[in-house]
């Protein structure tokens, strides 16, 4: 295992970039912890994969030097690094036993039989394989496959990162949830480096202990699940994650207040105090999860129509008009449905203000 260090890295496809337009990656510059857990997440081509393989290396970055540990890595192949990657779709030698898929990266480096016959085993308990042990790989279900895959990875003990490039994709929801919690446990119990891309926020919320949100080739956020909902440092961040995702109202600010439209809305004296000091373009934020929803009028309200309810079984979705804008606020199965009027709050502890799409704080 190894502290992975990104220094000043950016990347692109084509031969002469001139401009930051043509690079998938924008200076990425980063230390991931030895024994961290972490996601990439971020919609399809914001540079995820790109950065997981240069750190694999299958890609050479256009700029910049990745290290593990002290060591540079830049210009060594992926064989050299000493990482093992998992794929989406599972890499299998389908005509040999579970058992033989499992030891043959240790076959091949040369680890006498006793050794490979424990870890294998070891292995295939923490994945709970031992059952297919000795059937062929070809005869499995598709997440039986890919526990392989993962088998395949986790087997050597001295690697320094195991990489996933969503490697969930073509498993059942069902199965899915059970392979993440399967990830977790064996995180917990190994403490490997690991790194996980997707663009599913469950996945990376449930996963890692730190979140790396991506966007346009950047990052643009670290962080906890928590830090990332409660303070996103991005409007993206925001957007992306939750569900729904965070409610943005342009704004001023007048008296202490944010002003949107006709409506003066009141802040603690903290986002006041920030809200005061800004000068650019300033925006409202504020999670459906924390906007409070009334049936009837109640102090510090506003009344607005209600555009629609949608049911998501365990919670409703109500759809607000408010400075011609709608808004979302989430509300428990039990609570009372709004006609089509309803009387909206926000709670001055949720409300977040953004200049130019970044957190003010």
């Amino acid at each position: 295992m190894a502290q992975i260090s990104l220094d000043e890295i950016a990347h692109s496809y084509l031969p002469f970039p001139k401009t930051d337009a043509d690079y998938a990656l924008k200076r990425i510059h980063n230390i991931w912890d030895d024994g961290g857990a972490y996601a990439l997440l971020g919609p399809s081509g914001c540079g995820k994969t790109t950065l997981l393989n240069i750190i694999s290396g299958l890609l050479k970055p256009s700029k910049g030097r990745v290290r593990f540990g002290d060591t540079d890595v830049t210009d060594l192949p992926p064989e050299k690094r000493n990482i093992a990657q998992v794929f989406q779709f599972p890499v299998l030698y389908d005509t040999m036993t579970v058992f033989n898929n499992l030891a043959f990266p240790l076959k091949n480096r040369g680890f006498d039989t006793a050794y490979i016959n424990a870890r294998v085993k070891e292995v295939a308990r923490i994945l709970e394989l031992e059952a297919v042990l000795h059937k062929k790989a070809e005869g499995l279900g598709a997440d039986a496959k890919q526990k392989i895959s993962l088998g395949r990875g986790l087997v050597r003990e001295d690697v320094a990162a195991i990489l996933f490039d969503e490697p969930l994709t073509v498993i059942d929801p069902q199965l899915k949830w059970q392979l993440r919690c399967k990830l977790k446990e064996i995180h917990e119990q190994l403490k490997l480096t690991l790194i996980y891309v997707t663009h599913d926020q469950v996945e990376a919320l449930t996963f890692a202990d730190q979140i790396i949100v991506m966007y346009e080739g950047k990052i643009v956020q670290i962080g906890t699940p928590q830090e990332l909902f409660e303070y996103p440092d991005h409007k993206f961040v925001g957007y992306f994650i939750g569900s729904p995702g965070m409610n943005f109202l342009p704004c001023t600010m007048e008296n202490g207040k944010a002003r949107v439209g006709e409506h003066d809305i009141p802040l603690d004296d903290r986002t006041a105090a920030l809200g005061n000091r800004a000068t650019g373009s300033l925006e409202l934020g504020i999670r459906p999860l924390y906007l409070t929803i009334h049936v009837q009028e109640t102090a510090g309200s506003f009344q607005v129509p209600v555009q629609s309810v949608e049911d998501q079984g365990s919670y409703r979705v109500v759809a607000l008009a408010f400075n011609d804008q709608t808004i979302r606020a989430r509300i428990a199965e039990n609570d009372p449905v709004p006609g089509s009027r309803a009387w909206v709050s926000f709670p001055k502890k949720w409300i977040r203000l953004f200049e130019n799409d970044h957190l003010l704080k």
